[in-house]
């Protein structure tokens, strides 16, 4: 009994070294294992295009992380945000100045300035497209809209009406800390009979414009055909107030000694009608 005893609490002693040796070796390779993962967790890897906010147990860091590889505490978060152009497209009924109901298709370029991307966390959070820039681009197209008439929207001015809502919402925004870059408007779609009745008085004016262009062309080609008839008309009466008997007779003469002088055979009377010389060809 006594042996049975001792042999118990041998095997019992053994264990425990045993045991105790085994979990050492778990409680380093434990440990081990936790400073590796620390150690990793220090340096954080942060994409290109992207700036990272850090967060530890809820004070932020006003300084962002830039793209690459950054040290920072293992224990705080880092949350990553885009700063690359993207495009916000937007399709919404929107009012005119007539009170019709136009359908607007809007894209926003825009951007996160890395320098707020700190107090856009701390502000309105990761989500802050759809906080903040989505309600305010359509409360701005339908503000802006309402001050124009829907043939503006159909025409170029709709270059003007797109510089306008890219003015207003910059002044809402940027103040945020989110750029926006351009606000094209892809397309603007009115009642088929706006439409048609927009396309008519185009037309009529192109038209209007064009009967205008032609009238004015043929006014200018009525003043240069007046213009030479009157320089024409003066011309013959300074040539007709030059002319006299005297100096037809003497350019006659002249003419007579120049045939006379020829070698063809003539015959010239002196004294003819008006005095001037007459020339017969016998020939």
């Amino acid at each position: 009994m006594i042996f049975l005893l001792c042999l118990v609490a041998a095997v019992g002693a053994f264990l425990a070294v045993r045991f105790a040796d085994v979990n050492k070796q778990i409680s380093t390779l434990v440990g081990i294992g936790a400073l590796l993962l620390a150690f990793t967790q220090i340096f954080r890897v942060i994409p290109a295009g992207n700036v990272g906010v850090v967060d530890f147990f809820g004070k932020v860091s006003d300084k962002t992380l830039k793209a690459g590889i950054n040290i920072v505490n293992p224990l705080s978060r880092v949350i990553n945000f885009s700063i690359k152009t993207e495009e916000l497209k937007e399709t919404m009924n929107v009012p005119s100045k007539e009170g019709l109901t136009v359908t607007l298709e809007i894209s926003v370029l825009y951007h996160l300035d890395p320098e707020k991307a700190a107090d856009v966390y701390k502000t309105i959070g990761p989500n802050y497209l759809e906080v903040i820039l989505e309600p305010q681009i359509r409360s701005v197209a339908r503000s802006v809209t309402s001050s124009y008439d829907a043939r503006a929207l159909y025409t170029s001015e709709r270059e003007i009406l797109a510089k306008t809502v890219l003015v207003d919402i910059k002044a809402l925004v940027e103040p945020r800390g989110i750029f926006v870059e351009s606000t094209p408007l892809r397309q603007v779609g009115l009642p088929q009979r706006v439409t048609d009745a927009i396309e008519e008085k185009l037309k009529a004016e192109q038209e209007s414009q064009r009967m205008e262009f032609i009238l004015t062309k043929e006014k200018q080609e009525a003043d240069r055909k007046r213009i030479e008839a009157q320089g024409i008309s003066d011309f013959q009466t300074i040539v007709a107030k030059g002319i006299s008997d005297q100096l037809l007779r003497w350019k006659g003469i002249e003419a007579t000694e120049k045939i006379a002088a020829s070698n063809n055979a003539k015959i010239i009377i002196v004294g003819g009608k008006d005095g001037l010389p007459l020339v017969l060809n016998p020939q």
